[in-house]
């Protein structure tokens, strides 16, 4: 395929092949775009982010309408393309892909509801006859760059809300996964939007993510990706308006007052979504004492039913690592644990690319699987006696994206969602929930700001107040 440079496709003498995880085989190549493709695409973003703002809020509701609908007709052939390129099951893949119609379709809904206030300037002994008002204005360019484990939804999380709020965009998919989002952006130049408005510069940050972060010209820059990646952005970028989802270590606790065999349950299928690659997957639980074996017992039964295989399979529950590499790291950070007295309880495992779903018990704190985002099939049990005690080894990481407890307790709950310091907790249910419109994003290191359409129109806006004397 060809990327995209202000709404033209350009192609390039190098390129970069797309492989299927899967078995390494070729599934297309795209450009390697170099520092010029960059120059010309803000360029071109400067004029596009003009022409949005002659759009009306209507204008800007219909594309993003009209692109929503064009997902929804064709659930199947993104959830293929999604499932072939990245590490998503078929069913997997039609979840994502029903939930970025989604993300569009409340986007559109957004657009329609950028409004400002009236200010009471004459509450000020200074401000006799004069009246006031305040309201948004786009930012103008924004910079998205997005990871491989939503190759289609994060695209539009990212988009939509930059071009409901009036901005153009020039975005920078991984070379892992970039098919969905080309196929996602030739649909939005289908539906209208202005040409300029959209480039989608495909290459390796290697070469070019210097030129894009550290450009002048984007007000915002929207990233989703690793904390040294975000960290090194935060570094070269200048003064510019920062949305970042840096990975989590998610943390769940399952107190003794709770339905133990739906918790395992839960926590399993939190644990082994999309191969453990998700952000906000279930890697540590904490069990209390008096419930401990039967958790234990429940969810290595739950972990027993994972069916791992082809991804177009539609019994399978489970793909593989994005990359050999990462297959690898995964392997040698189980095998660090289990050297330092962690217990294998099921999996450990490794067939290629695939991590066999793997249930650790205590491994020691020092440890990657204990400290790091581990962001494979592994998920790490430990014994409490007390939720004070819980709550502070949940909250002991530096991550602090989502958090979850278990329990038919009202107090105990609310005590958790009190304490706990993560962006988001849930309550009887696992860390792995989000609906699109929710603020979404984390403590500490697990990032900057909020994700959820409304939340990302408020950071991809500027605030322009006027006072009339």
């Amino acid at each position: 395929m060809k990327m995209i440079i202000g709404g033209e496709f350009v192609d390039k003498e190098e390129r970069i092949p797309v492989l299927n995880p899967e078995d390494d085989s070729l599934i297309d190549y795209i450009p390697s775009a170099g520092p010029e493709d960059v120059e010309r695409a803000f360029s071109l973003a400067q004029e596009g982010a003009r022409d949005m703002e002659k759009l009306s809020s209507y204008e800007r509701y219909r594309i993003l309408r009209d692109v929503s609908l064009h997902v929804e007709e064709n659930l199947e052939e993104y959830a293929v393309l999604i499932a072939k390129e990245g590490i998503k099951t078929i069913n997997e893949a039609r979840k994502e892909a029903k939930r970025a119609a989604n993300t569009l379709m409340y986007a559109a809904e957004e657009a329609k509801r950028l409004q400002g206030e009236i200010l009471h300037v004459d509450a000020d002994f200074r401000s006799e006859k004069r009246s006031g008002f305040w309201f948004r204005e786009p930012v103008g360019v924004v910079l998205a760059i997005t990871p491989y484990n939503d190759p289609l939804n994060m695209v539009a999380h990212k988009l939509s809300p930059a071009f409901a709020a009036g901005n153009a965009v020039v975005l920078k998919p991984t070379y892992l996964t970039p098919l969905s989002a080309l196929k996602l952006a030739q649909a939005f130049l289908e539906a209208g939007l202005p040409p300029r408005a959209l480039s989608v510069v495909t290459g390796k940050s290697s070469r070019i993510g210097d030129a894009l972060v550290s450009d002048p010209r984007p007000r915002v820059i929207t990233f989703t990706g690793g904390v040294e990646a975000g960290l090194e952005i935060t570094r070269k970028a200048g003064l510019k308006k920062m949305m970042m989802e840096l990975g989590s270590s998610s943390a769940v606790i399952v107190d003794f007052e709770t339905d133990v065999e739906r918790a395992a349950q839960l926590t399993a299928e939190g644990s082994f979504y999309a191969a453990g690659q998700n952000c906000i997957g279930v890697q540590r639980v904490y069990i209390h004492s008096k419930i401990y074996s039967e958790f234990v017992e429940k969810m290595l039964q739950a972990t027993s039913r994972v069916k791992v295989g082809p991804k177009l399979d539609e019994t399978t529950t489970m793909g593989p690592m994005i990359t050999r590499e990462e297959a690898d790291r995964v392997e040698a950070w189980i095998r660090e644990a289990e050297s330092a007295g962690g217990r294998i309880l099921t999996g450990g495992e490794r067939k290629g690319n695939y991590i066999m779903p793997t249930v650790i018990e205590e491994p020691p704190a020092h440890t990657k699987v204990a400290t790091e985002e581990v962001f494979g099939p592994v998920v790490c049990l430990y014994k409490y006696q007390d939720l004070d005690e819980a709550i502070e080894k949940a909250n002991s990481s530096k991550y602090g994206l989502h958090a979850a407890i278990f329990t038919e307790n009202l107090h105990k709950a609310m005590k958790a969602v009190k304490m706990l310091k993560f962006g988001g907790v849930m309550v009887n249910d696992s860390t792995d929930f989000r609906v699109d419109y929710m603020p979404f994003g984390g403590y500490k290191y697990s990032g900057l700001n909020r994700e959820g359409l409304r939340f990302a129109i408020e950071v991809m806006t500027e605030i322009k107040t006027v006072i009339i004397k």
